[in-house]
């Protein structure tokens, strides 16, 4: 799944995984930022909290938001694949400045939102100039590769890492987030091997990625994003290896990247602070 393309006229929106946990009272620079990009007083911020199963999620983003300066606010109460094709939800979509997904459960995301009309609406939105954020299982869904669960620690295994159809905002990324904070290196090592094409994120808690309509990514937040970068991998036992086993993954690059530092996607380059 490619991306929406871009209509004439149009630039496309900035794309924003954040790793959960983000600060929201002191020093929320990745919230006060996103507004921001979204237009300040004139932004018109809608919150999709389908994700959680807390009711007051979608009313406490609300809340942050305005008091952070958003002109606007608005929750989408989707909880049902139903609530996905109502055409006032979905207007809107179309009236937003920033879409922004909250954390909670991804499958919730994928099962409740995958092939609807909302679904729909965010990629298009997206490339007509709306900036989409989400955070925690918000950010897994953006790419086209979605993580929902895995092992811990360092060594890619075989069963390493559980995958679901994403949103296919990014085809380039694969993303985890709560990384270093739950040890997640890796199941975003075996999400890599399995198709070494893919640029492996690991967001850390209150950090993120804001990725321009270039394809560079600034490192936001108080965290690191660790990025692997297969393109020059020489081998991944991937295709050979037993139900748990090992995994060889050959020639692969690590960065480790902190606020302000930047990450060329389509070129493979990381640029310091």
């Amino acid at each position: 799944m490619c991306p929406s393309p871009i209509l004439d006229g149009h630039c496309r929106g900035y794309v924003i995984p954040i790793g959960g946990a983000e600060e929201k009272i002191n020093n929320p620079d990745i919230l006060k930022k996103f507004v921001e990009l979204c237009g300040g007083k004139e932004a018109n911020i809608v919150i999709i909290p389908t994700a959680s199963k807390l009711e007051d999620t979608g009313e406490r983003y609300e809340k942050i938001f305005a008091e952070l300066g958003a002109g606007y606010t608005y929750s989408l109460p989707i909880s049902k694949r139903t609530d996905a094709k109502n055409e006032d939800l979905l207007q809107h979509l179309e009236e937003a400045t920033g879409i922004f997904i909250t954390g909670g459960n991804q499958l919730r995301l994928s099962t409740i939102l995958g092939g609807t009309p909302v679904a729909q609406a965010i990629r298009k939105q997206n490339a007509k100039g709306t900036h989409i954020a989400g955070t925690s299982a918000g950010a897994a869904i953006i790419s086209q590769h979605m993580i929902i669960g895995g092992s811990t620690g360092i060594v890619p295994t075989e069963d390493g890492v559980n995958l679901a159809p994403g949103l296919g905002l990014n085809n380039q990324l694969v993303i985890d987030q709560h990384f270093n904070q739950r040890n997640r290196l890796s199941r975003l090592l075996t999400a890599v091997s399995y198709n070494p094409f893919l640029i492996g994120i690991g967001l850390d808690e209150d950090t993120a990625a804001f990725i321009n309509e270039d394809n560079v990514f600034e490192v936001v937040g108080s965290g690191s994003i660790t990025v692997i970068d297969p393109s020059d991998c020489d081998h991944s036992s991937m295709a050979e290896a037993s139900r748990g086993d090992a995994i060889t993954i050959v020639n692969v690059k690590l960065h480790i990247l902190s606020s302000g530092s930047h990450f060329d996607i389509n070129n493979k380059i990381a640029h310091l602070n």
